[in-house]
């Protein structure tokens, strides 16, 4: 699949663009700020590696955007490192790859970015060639392979779909969801979204609806306990969302809030349907992934303003995890999988498996 049969980059909304999640200028690296968007169109300035770990940390990027400004740090560790010996280099990027992986547990994209990248930096050193001009080539490289593997996403998921549905989405599931709106628009159908604000951060409220509306789909945005109400009175035909980890056993690890809105459409007979890249090999199940835990001060505030009594402590498991019984299918850019089929992704090189 390539970009050719839909058109470029270029249409595509503001935060799907390559250049609007992070750009490398000059040993830095500049990453949106998204949790000041749309209000605000800032781009943090990162030095170093370890300015970008703390910007992944402080959830300045999030979803699929921490591998890519991860992938430019191992850049700017080779930058770091340019007058010290192979070894020299080859360590600090070993040492770069370490802190990134170590700022969010539950999503793999940093550790397949970094690992990555090793390779590549390695493969620089052996052939003496500019490490930081490689690496940084080979992010920018893999920005296309996302847009192409976003597009055979958006082809697979907008084929789950009919003209008029009404979708619901919850959090911000970058390229699944943006990238099926996107095709499904292109093939002329009519879609309706319903966003979960998804707090506390808000990413439903605004970056899956200022996507979405860009791409001129009536989307209106809701809180997080209306998603069952919405489904009794037939207004949800559709439930989506991303998944920053599948398990081989089906799993869908995602942001906190899936669950419950899962169960809720397995009442209530709507499918739901996760988007991912594939799963991943080394977790066999949900066991075998760390749920991160933030601060749980952040569920106390909401954009920096206290929300709750000074009296009250905070707690903040940041992704749940949703059964396969829960889940219809997972969307891929090979195709689209029952929950129960995992093992068939890396079985398969493109079209679709049930």
């Amino acid at each position: 699949m390539t970009s050719v049969a839909y058109g470029t980059k270029e249409d595509l909304p503001f935060l799907i663009r390559p250049e609007n999640t992070a750009r490398y200028e000059d040993g830095e690296v500049l990453i949106l700020d998204r949790r000041v968007y749309p209000f605000d169109v800032k781009f943090v300035r990162c030095k170093t590696y370890r300015d970008v770990a703390q910007a992944i940390k402080d959830m300045v990027t999030q979803s699929g955007g921490p591998p890519f400004c991860a992938g430019y740090g191992m850049a700017q560790a080779a930058r770091e490192a340019v007058s010290r010996s192979h070894e020299g280099i080859l360590e600090e990027l070993e040492r770069a790859a370490g802190y990134l992986i170590n700022t969010r547990p539950t999503n793999n994209s940093i550790v397949l970015m970094t690992e990555k990248m090793l390779e590549v930096g390695r493969k620089a050193l052996w052939e003496g060639q500019d490490v930081e001009d490689a690496l940084v080539k080979a992010v920018d490289a893999e920005f296309e392979a996302r847009h192409k593997r976003g597009l055979a996403i958006g082809e697979n998921g907008a084929s789950l779909l009919i003209d008029g549905d009404s979708i619901l989405n919850h959090c911000w599931a970058e390229s699944g969801i943006v990238y099926t709106a996107y095709v499904a628009r292109q093939q002329g159908m009519r879609l309706k979204a319903y966003c979960s604000e998804t707090r506390p951060y808000l990413q439903g409220a605004r970056l899956t609806a200022d996507a979405l509306c860009d791409m001129g789909i009536e989307t209106t945005v809701i809180t997080d306990n209306m998603p069952a109400y919405l489904m009794s009175k037939g207004m949800i035909s559709k439930f989506f969302t991303g998944a920053d980890r599948v398990t081989m056993d089906g799993s869908v690890i995602n942001k906190i809030g899936t669950l419950q809105i899962a169960i809720c459409a397995h009442h209530f007979g709507i499918p739901f349907f996760a988007f991912c890249d594939g799963p991943d090999p080394k977790a066999p199940t949900a066991a075998d992934v760390i749920i991160e835990e933030r601060d749980p001060s952040e569920v106390l505030k909401c954009l920096g303003q206290r929300t709750a009594t000074p009296k009250a402590k905070g707690y903040y498991p940041a992704f749940d995890v949703t059964p396969p019984e829960f889940v219809s299918a997972i969307v891929t850019d090979r195709g689209v999988f029952t929950p129960y089929s995992m093992a068939d992704y890396r079985q398969v090189g493109s079209g679709r498996s049930k």
